[in-house]
């Protein structure tokens, strides 16, 4: 499986994460060997179940794909709670600059594996459609 394979198959993860749980991603950013978040949890949603829901499927398929077994990324996922405006919009920032920074892209609005791309296009594969303000401050 190749980057651009292993990245697809996360968002299909995801896809189906958001048949089976209450959970709005308002972005995020699909990289080689981690993924950045900003999802917002529905009324009853456990964010660890969720996560825990995603990272395993998504390990079961992978490993099941190219005939492996275990963890796919090493860590446990972190999670922080956006608490105000400013932290939102520099949340925002790190995700959208993140494969920038990496140097997978040179311009986020055209990763396809991050919700800028999503944002700018007005055409929502995995982010929920935004709020209008998000569209005014970031597309």
């Amino acid at each position: 499986m190749d980057h651009d394979e292993i990245k697809e198959l996360f968002i299909t993860v995801l896809s189906s994460a958001k048949k089976k749980y209450s959970f709005k991603i308002l972005h995020y950013s699909v990289m080689s060997n981690h993924i950045h978040l900003l999802i917002e949890p529905g009324t009853g949603t456990s964010l660890s179940k969720l996560m825990q829901w995603i990272l395993s499927v998504f390990a079961i398929r992978f490993n099941k794909i190219n005939g492996f077994k275990g963890h796919v990324w090493y860590d446990r996922f972190k999670s922080v709670i956006v608490r105000n405006f400013i932290q939102f919009i520099n949340t925002f920032n790190y995700i959208t600059n993140n494969p920038v920074k990496a140097g997978i892209c040179m311009d986020a609005r055209k990763y396809i594996y991050c919700g800028l791309y999503e944002l700018v296009r007005g055409r929502y594969k995995i982010m929920d459609p935004p709020d209008d303000w998000i569209k005014l401050v970031f597309s």
